[in-house]
């Protein structure tokens, strides 16, 4: 299974697109039509001289940014003699929002697979971090978590996702706030899909799908 994809993508150039958003050179008072063309193409050609001839411009434009896609199976696991989830926080019993969790606070270490069953070959890292029952009316987790990779070029490298997580919607989207090693400067998004769930041990295998942004 190819649980990883690539797509290159130059990046922008950021004096350029200061410029366009936010200089408007007819807005300058008293000034005639032409002497306002005049002064933004000085203005013009003066950026475009900074953003080419600069160290730090030269460099950006050799860095490419890359879209990776993975696709993996995150396994919680509340029940038996060894789970990769652990309830460490609850709320104080007899509240009206009990129904929903709402105050559990539960801290994972769980396998990412390439498939929906886990075997030593399969397991390519480990979802770490924690999960909070965030929502009074709905199952709405407030999720934080690295995703830590072992395997290939991704070897010790991990970007974090933090967001929101309505668990019984059929896809639900979180972003990418944030990575270390290859995932440095890292940024997009996830969407999870439910593939099984226990509703008596809590036990579930979500589907991941995650567009990563990275140099």
């Amino acid at each position: 299974m190819n649980w990883c994809t690539h797509t290159n993508i130059i990046s922008s150039n950021q004096p350029l697109r200061y410029l366009f958003v936010h200089f408007n050179p007819f807005s300058i008072p008293g000034s005639a039509p032409m002497a306002k063309v005049l002064l933004f193409f000085f203005v013009f050609l003066f950026v475009l001289n900074v953003s080419t001839t600069t160290p730090l411009a030269s460099a950006a434009r050799l860095r490419r940014e890359k879209l990776s896609h993975f696709q993996f199976y995150w396994h919680d696991i509340l029940s038996g003699r060894s789970p990769t989830a652990v309830p460490v926080a609850r709320a104080p019993p007899g509240l009206s929002s009990n129904a929903t969790g709402f105050g559990q606070v539960t801290m994972i270490d769980d396998p990412l697979t390439l498939g929906p069953t886990i075997n030593s070959s399969s397991v390519v890292g480990r979802a770490q971090g924690f999960y909070a029952c965030a929502a009074l009316d709905t199952v709405g987790l407030m999720m934080v978590m690295n995703f830590v990779f072992h395997e290939g070029r991704y070897n010790g490298s991990t970007f974090t996702v933090m967001g929101r997580n309505e668990v019984f919607k059929k896809v639900r989207e979180m972003p990418v706030v944030g990575g270390s090693g290859a995932f440095r400067f890292a940024r997009g998004y996830v969407e999870a899909r439910t593939h099984w769930f226990d509703l008596n041990t809590g036990d579930a295998i979500v589907h991941y799908d995650c567009f990563v942004m990275h140099y």
